[in-house]
């Protein structure tokens, strides 16, 4: 930890002062719920916590025991199943030896195509599992193009074609053993994902209602593992047993927070009435990082005035008295007690959060994510796509084989 701590200061003065404040106050949240034996939730989003290590984080704290569950998105599914990141060679088709090979029309936006940058070894096990158009794959490696470090698993050939179709062997393996098809791409991922160690340690990781879309079939086979009420449910038995809920760049969580089964803020009531099990964010703690500044000005318009929840009670539109533009995961969060709002990028708060939890409660972190745009950050980002590998499909069909799942 001690070599840690001048990288804190460094990234505590990225932050400005009342950033800081919240972000104190979140971290006394964290250490008051853990300290007395508590849950911690996070609700994460794709883009900038992948790239800035922040899943990566995110999983080490599960493993420490400071996360106790986690909320995400079919497209870091899909990402970490390829490993997080990955460096890929992007190439312009019409500029290149495979313009005659590719249709131009079926191709992403910019003519191009990328093939994912892998050692020997791992070609020869990806060979193993797939057919492999190797005349592409020489053309490839042939042909100029810029290198990138991205998210894995997604559009690069043949790990993103990989990634959507062993979707649905662990499709098939969820839906036979009646597991969310997080769980089980789990069981084949590495523990410093959240997939993986989420899995080792039976700590729920599920992707939310409004973020079954993306990832491509990943998405597909995700939403087709379990139900729609069954996902709600496990959602919602998650989040009511979390003292914090923490919400990491992340787009539509009042659709997460305040649900179908919760009744403070949501719309609860009805499933409540008619018998279902609910929960309540009354009392919880909901710290929510965020870069639009539009956050922290619709909390303080409802702490200083009540005018959000008034807005509510007479039916009123937000957007229109607020004269801000008003994102719905601003409406349950503003209007929570206990919610705090901290503006700034994400990729400087985690770290900075991380430390002072896990030294508050006397915990070793040998992990910590940086800044993407520090030199520290760029190794990271290195080091995730040299260390963390892809799911490992074998080792999915040998839980599944030896799992009891009666």
């Amino acid at each position: 930890m001690k070599d840690l701590a001048h990288h804190i200061e460094t990234y505590t003065a990225m932050l400005g002062a009342e950033s800081l404040q919240f972000l104190e106050k979140a971290a006394d949240a964290i250490v008051e719920a853990k300290s007395r034996g508590g849950k911690v939730v996070v609700a994460t989003g794709s883009g900038p916590n992948l790239h800035e290590g922040v899943t990566t984080l995110i999983a080490h704290l599960m493993d420490k025991g400071i996360v106790d569950g986690v909320t995400t998105s079919s497209a870091v599914v899909a990402h970490e199943m390829g490993g997080v990141l990955e460096r890929v060679k992007r190439i312009v088709v019409s500029k290149s030896e495979l313009a005659g090979l590719l249709d131009p029309a079926r191709l992403p936006r910019g003519d191009v195509f990328e093939l994912t940058i892998m050692d020997d070894e791992e070609w020869a096990l990806l060979r193993s599992e797939m057919i492999i158009d190797e005349h592409v794959v020489a053309i490839c490696k042939s042909c100029e193009g810029q290198v990138i470090i991205k998210a894995a698993g997604n559009m690069a050939y043949p790990m993103g074609l990989r990634t959507e179709t062993v979707s649905n062997t662990v499709l098939e393996i969820a839906r036979a053993c009646g597991k969310p098809f997080e769980e089980v791409a789990g069981w084949g991922c590495d523990r410093r994902t959240m997939l993986g160690i989420g899995a080792k340690k039976h700590l729920p990781v599920l992707v939310s209602i409004p973020q079954l879309v993306g990832g491509g079939y990943v998405g597909i086979a995700v939403g087709d593992s379990i139900s729609i009420a069954e996902r709600s449910a496990r959602i919602a038995d998650m989040l009511g047993s979390a003292d914090v809920i923490i919400e990491s760049a992340v787009a539509l969580t009042q659709e997460i927070h305040d649900g179908p089964f919760e009744t403070y803020t949501g719309h609860g009531i009805w499933a409540d009435w008619n018998g279902l099990r609910t929960y309540s964010l009354k009392g919880k703690t909901l710290i929510r990082f965020d870069l639009d500044e539009n956050l922290k000005k619709a909390w303080d318009m409802d702490k200083h005035g009540g005018d959000i929840q008034r807005a509510i009670d007479e039916g009123l539109p937000k957007t229109k008295m607020s004269k801000i533009p008003f994102r719905m995961e601003m409406s349950a969060f503003s209007r929570l007690e206990s919610s705090l709002p901290v503006v700034g990028d994400i990729g400087v708060i985690w770290p900075i959060l991380a430390y002072k939890v896990a030294k508050r409660l006397g915990i070793e972190l040998e992990f910590l994510s940086h800044p993407q745009q520090t030199e520290e950050g760029k190794a990271l980002r290195d080091h995730i796509v040299a260390e963390i590998k892809p799911m490992d499909l074998q080792a999915i069909r040998r839980t599944s084989r030896i799992t009891d799942f009666s």
